[in-house]
């Protein structure tokens, strides 16, 4: 049976609930065809535009955290495990096959978020190693994966969180946030690796606090976190960095998110959605209002690449839908 919550003209409904995993990857290639990772090796499609989900769990994988995922169709999707051993797997058939195209059983290596510029151009973060963050690098679609070259320095017990994949993103530009001893935005041109770097006011100074995802439509870049440990608490959740042509100057919201939130994705026109275990917000203005329209605990909520199917997902294997 669906669960259908309703508030401002927002539906938020429930797809699918009860798996024995905790979804944080996510990938929504279009209107139908929509990918989902998460823990115990799990994986799950959907070609209905999340109706249905077609489940499975990864043999020899059974105890990886898949914590991202980047889907090019209903056949291609690219996969990373956090943790050790780190992995990035691909599949090109559906899922019935996967295939390993880089893997460490150092435990130094903590894979993060992975995005891709197009289809074959794409980058991985992880924690950092020596005093710098790990960002490896394909140019191949996933196939290859190589050490990028200038990745950005880290500072001390500073780190990128695991949480919804999208501490990272890339499109012309490469955009990292982080938290832990610092809650900083990383940003450099994709084929200059040349950083620039702006402290942010987010709560930060342990390892449970910072700046956990970031999206960008519209005029402006949204930057969402908090405490994961506090996910009640209010102050120092949200930032925004406004673009070019933004008609104001305050980057903190006005009303800002209701609690910790693990993932920000841009909607459309000046709306963007975040998401989190203290809930689910909603920003029709580019981030200065907020307002929350539901209550249920997810990890990550993300737009279709082409159309404008909206999922979120969460622990349980809980999937929903934001309709408008």
């Amino acid at each position: 049976m669906l669960l259908v919550i309703c508030l401002k003209a927002q539906t938020i409904t429930t797809l699918q609930q009860g798996k024995p995993t905790s979804i944080r990857g996510l990938s929504v290639v279009d209107d139908k065809v929509a990918w989902v990772s998460g823990s115990k090796g799990t994986i799950g499609l959907s070609t209905d535009g999340g109706s249905n989900w077609i489940w499975q769990q990864i043999k020899g994988f059974e105890k990886s955290d898949f914590r991202d995922i980047e889907a090019f169709s209903d056949k291609e999707a690219v996969i990373i495990s956090s943790g050790s051993p780190a992995y990035i797997l691909k599949t090109i058939d559906g899922g019935t096959s996967w295939n390993i195209k880089y893997q460490k059983t150092d435990t130094a290596y903590f894979l993060d978020a992975m995005d891709f510029a197009d289809k074959l151009h794409g980058f991985v973060l992880g924690d950092p190693i020596n005093n710098k963050f790990l960002l490896l690098e394909t140019i191949d679609g996933g196939e290859t994966w190589k050490p990028a070259v200038n990745p950005p320095t880290a500072l001390k017990d500073e780190a990128a969180f695991a949480a919804s994949g999208t501490c990272l993103r890339v499109d012309k530009t490469i955009t990292i946030v982080t938290g832990g001893s610092n809650s900083r935005i990383l940003t450099s041109p994709v084929g200059g690796k040349a950083w620039t770097t702006k402290e942010l006011p987010l709560t930060n100074g342990t390892g449970s606090r910072g700046a956990f995802s970031v999206a960008y439509g519209g005029y402006q870049k949204v930057i969402v976190g908090g405490n994961y440990a506090n996910d009640k608490q209010t102050d120092s959740v949200a930032y925004l960095l406004p673009q070019k042509n933004a008609n104001y100057k305050n980057n903190i919201p006005v009303v800002g998110p209701a609690g910790y939130q693990s993932c920000v994705e841009y909607i459309k026109d000046n709306t963007f959605l975040s998401t989190g275990t203290s809930g689910t917000n909603i920003t029709k203005d580019g981030g200065k209002v907020w307002l929350k329209i539901d209550d249920n605990s997810y990890n990550v909520c993300r737009k279709a690449k082409n159309g404008s199917l909206v999922i979120l997902a969460g622990d349980r294997g809980k999937i929903a839908v934001l309709k408008f």
